[in-house]
């Protein structure tokens, strides 16, 4: 199926957007929520991916105001950071002592270059900081939502990968049209916003995640006394970030099995 994919610009938002090619008439939305790498070609991938399965999915791009990002946040420097970090023993980056005593061998500039791009990127999972990108998701939804020629007046869901898990519950807690959440290893929302989702949650958590995975109970817990529809899925051998293809947790057992659940979650939340 020819997938069209492109950069768009909506209010002062930008993102990834992807739909197929031939379609003409209107399609379900899906937003597509980025790691904290960004939107990235991973994640331009998996928009297409998600698109080609017969819907309309944006790709909001949470480092850009007004269309813009800090250059510290440019695609080749958060490409080269993350680069660096893939020759790194797994979860150094997250670590921040770790992180820094792995910068301090680097040589000038990059050291300083590299470590900057990681202090602003690390800056969208501090305390507070999450809560406040809120507005730009609910932007991006609101503009598939209502705005948006191909999926105006349509069931829109959502989906998100790490930071973007976690965005994609509070996401759901937030947003009472949203018509499904789905979260591949993102942290769980406070128990007090739990009780403001009205659809559905669909969760993927790779077993050796154990500080994810820690919130699985209070979550699962939250969802049945709220009388909300929630389910998860734990993959055996698979860590963070198993569904990135890009990165060196990548699982192809536990993505062929979250990914088919992913889309009849999909078909089920968005019909109609």
């Amino acid at each position: 199926m020819a997938i069209k994919g492109e950069w768009i610009r909506y209010g002062n938002g930008t993102g990834y957007f992807a739909r197929p090619e031939k379609t003409t008439g209107l399609l379900p939305g899906v937003l597509v929520i980025q790691e904290v790498g960004g939107v990235n070609r991973q994640i331009e991938d998996v928009t297409r991916r998600i698109a080609a399965a017969g819907y309309a999915a944006l790709a909001p791009d949470l480092f850009a105001i007004d269309g813009l990002r800090p250059p510290a946040l440019s695609a080749e420097r958060v490409a080269e950071a993350f680069g660096y970090s893939a020759t790194l023993p797994p979860g150094t980056m997250f670590d921040p002592s770790t992180r820094e005593a792995a910068l301090a061998k680097l040589p000038e500039p990059e050291r300083l270059r590299i470590g900057e791009t990681f202090g602003q990127v690390f800056s969208f999972v501090g305390p507070g900081r999450v809560d406040a990108l809120m507005p730009l998701l609910r932007s991006a939804f609101r503009h598939l939502r209502a705005e948006r020629p191909e999926t105006k007046g349509q069931k829109v869901a959502c989906v998100g990968f790490c930071m973007g898990g976690g965005l994609s519950a509070l996401l759901a807690c937030e947003e009472d049209e949203l018509s499904g959440a789905a979260v591949f290893y993102g942290n769980t929302p406070a128990p007090e916003k739990i009780a403001h989702i009205s659809c559905p949650v669909i969760a993927f958590y790779g077993a050796k995640d154990q500080r994810v995975n820690a919130g699985i109970p209070a979550f699962q817990e939250a969802m049945r006394a709220a009388g909300k529809s929630y389910e998860h899925h734990v993959y055996e051998g698979a860590g963070h970030a198993f569904f990135n293809d890009d990165g060196a947790s990548y699982n192809e057992v536990a993505v062929r099995d979250s990914y088919a659940r992913l889309l009849t979650f999909f078909a089920k939340a968005l019909s109609g």
